[in-house]
């Protein structure tokens, strides 16, 4: 099983660092400092994605694991006077959200600043500081804390979706120290919540075999029938599209053998608060699944309208791992796990033409 404390120091590592669609450098930096320190090869494509691998087997079917560096945040457009900016907002936030006086944090040097009124039609806002700028800011983010753990969650300003790629990591250390054999590429992309930029690069180009299952990783809002706390969502859709069935299936299979263990808990359920990169993978051709963690306070979006830090549960994020390590390890038993279920239809075929046959004859009589 998955230790807690490892995937809350991977978790602290990137949450505290600074991001937004476009200006994810920081904690890039902290991902490829992660991989160097626990030598996992990796490198940055033409885009500033970052691919991650582990291909002790590369005969195998390979297994994607997807999640995304940006989070919503304020992009700085130009100066307005002394300590006045003009900053864009990119990301899926309601406008209720956005009230004169709200603190933030401009980026870099972690400078105090404020949300000041909106101008014009489209969602750009000044900023505005006290502060003496020793050099030109790039992106504003809520001034919310870091990270931090309480009550067995972690809360923070960005879960989503650092809590998948801190799950990335956690499941490629853990395969390499226990030497597994296995076929593992993490995609670790920008811009995913200006619509997927990051992760359409990678789609689109031959970076990632065909044949590939590509499985997309998030903490996406808590919605029933999901429940914090019930541990990793296999997640049959999202808000656009449903996912490929074989996949799914064998995650699926997966999770129930691991849940013969006490201490391990999933569920299953269309996830319908966002649309996630699984959806956008699958419309390039890759087969493709998804699991996620059920996430409080979405983008934010804190009880009477206002801002809040995010928070998911350590034992979800933790079964998220213990799923991913135990699949990447099954992946040469995909075929046999993903055709259970016709076999089974094919017995109850049998089953079904002999008795139904007999009950037919014995009606005509």
């Amino acid at each position: 099983m998955a230790k807690s404390t490892d995937i809350c120091e991977l978790a602290g590592r990137l949450m505290r660092r600074p991001t937004a669609p476009y200006h994810e450098q920081a904690v890039r930096s902290e991902v490829e400092q992660i991989c160097a320190e626990n030598r996992l090869r990796f490198e940055r494509d033409a885009f500033g994605n970052i691919l991650v691998s582990l291909q002790t087997a590369p005969a195998q079917k390979p297994f994607v694991l997807a999640a995304h560096l940006d989070h919503p945040g304020f992009e700085i457009i130009r100066s307005l006077a002394p300590g006045r900016w003009l900053a864009r907002f990119l990301g899926g936030v309601p406008d209720i959200y956005f009230r004169k006086g709200v603190p933030l944090r401009l980026m870099p040097g972690s400078i105090p600043a404020r949300l000041g009124r909106k101008v014009g039609n489209q969602r750009n806002f000044e900023i505005h500081t006290n502060r003496h700028l020793e050099q030109r800011p790039r992106f504003a983010v809520w001034e919310l804390e870091d990270f931090a753990l309480r009550r067995g969650r972690i809360y923070a300003r960005v879960c989503d979706d650092l809590g998948g790629v801190a799950a990335i990591l956690a499941v490629l250390i853990r395969l390499k120290r226990e030497r597994a054999r296995v076929h593992v590429i993490g995609v670790i992309s920008r811009a995913e919540e200006v619509g997927f930029h990051g992760a359409l690069t990678v789609a689109a180009s031959r970076k990632l075999p065909k044949h590939s299952l590509v499985v997309s990783l998030e903490t996406s809002r808590e919605l029933p029938p999901a429940k914090m706390g019930r541990g990793v969502i296999i997640r049959v859709g999202d808000r656009t599209s449903i996912f490929d069935a074989a996949g799914t299936r064998f995650l699926t299979e997966v999770a129930a053998r691991q849940a013969l263990h006490k201490s391990f808990q999933f569920q299953r359920a269309l996830m319908y608060g966002g649309t996630c990169e699984a959806t956008a993978y699958q419309e390039f051709g890759f087969q493709t699944a998804a699991v996620c963690v059920a996430l409080g306070n979405y983008h934010n979006c804190g009880p009477g309208n206002r801002i809040a830090a995010e928070y998911v549960s350590i034992e979800d994020l933790g079964s998220m791992v213990d799923l991913l390590v135990a699949a990447a390890k099954a992946m040469p038993d995909y075929r046999h796990l993903t055709r259970k279920l016709p076999q089974r239809l094919q017995t109850m075929l049998a089953e079904a033409r002999r008795k139904l046959s007999r009950d037919h004859d014995s009606l005509s009589t």
